[in-house]
């Protein structure tokens, strides 16, 4: 998979995007990570990329045409338009489901905004999709893009020790994580639950899907409505309630 960040921060992206499981991800080959910086592609005599808007406002605006520039320099002639993503405020939220998607890709573009945003003209022409990580407002889309890298490339395949073991994360299937608990078995007079020590896997998994169950329930119940529960699921937690 090839992921290009178009950014006026690319030594920040990468400081961050070098280390641990994506910083291993790149140096074996499984994901591909290019930081661009669009003030390289600027035509103002003084490297400038942003200026006021119109009509007045606070701060300054990135301009339209380094941007469009530097997108326009990441395919040749001929070849497929990569799907550009505009880290924004204003965007389709990322959830779980939304990363699944994109980890099915090949390849995606993602524009940073920084100062007060980028002039709409370019988002119209160029961007595919408007992406937010939350309902609030950052300084840059440096942040969002890199939580959008790390979220869809640990499920590029290769890319985590086992494939299966992001299945039983939270929201992966619709549900919380189970608790989960490590050496010492027993800490500040607190042991961990016995079925975990048992030996008998087929309880163990029992467990864990109740506590999942449990977990959601208590933080979360809005997404038991979409979740996908079994008639066992059904039973043990109107049991539970």
């Amino acid at each position: 998979m090839r992921i290009d960040i178009m950014t006026l921060f690319p030594e920040m992206c990468e400081s961050v995007l070098s280390e641990s499981i994506i910083g291993r991800a790149r140096k074996n080959g499984y994901v591909e990570i290019n930081c661009v910086n669009i003030r390289d592609f600027t035509l103002d005599k003084h490297n400038r990329v942003d200026d006021a808007p119109y009509g007045g406002g606070m701060g300054m605006l990135m301009g339209p045409q380094p941007i469009y520039d530097c997108y326009k320099s990441l395919y040749g002639d001929g070849e497929e338009k990569p799907h550009l993503i505009y880290m924004s405020p204003q965007g389709k939220t990322l959830t779980q489901q939304r990363v699944k998607e994109l980890a099915l890709t090949d390849r995606i573009v993602l524009l940073c905004g920084h100062y007060e945003g980028i002039d709409q003209r370019v988002i119209d022409e160029i961007v595919d999709m408007e992406l937010s990580v939350g309902d609030f407002v950052m300084t840059g889309g440096e942040i969002p893009a890199m939580t959008v890298i790390d979220t869809v490339s640990r499920l590029v395949p290769g890319v985590l020790a086992a494939e299966t073991s992001y299945e039983n994360e939270s929201h992966f299937n619709g549900l919380l994580e189970y608790p989960q608990y490590t050496r010492p078995a027993v800490w500040h007079d607190k042991p961990i639950p016995d079925v975990l020590i048992s030996g008998h896997h087929a309880k163990i998994e029992k467990w864990k899907r109740e506590q999942s169950l449990v977990n959601t329930l208590k933080k979360r119940p809005d997404m038991l409505e979409k979740a996908e529960l079994t008639k066992e699921d059904i039973k043990f937690l109107k049991e539970y309630k």
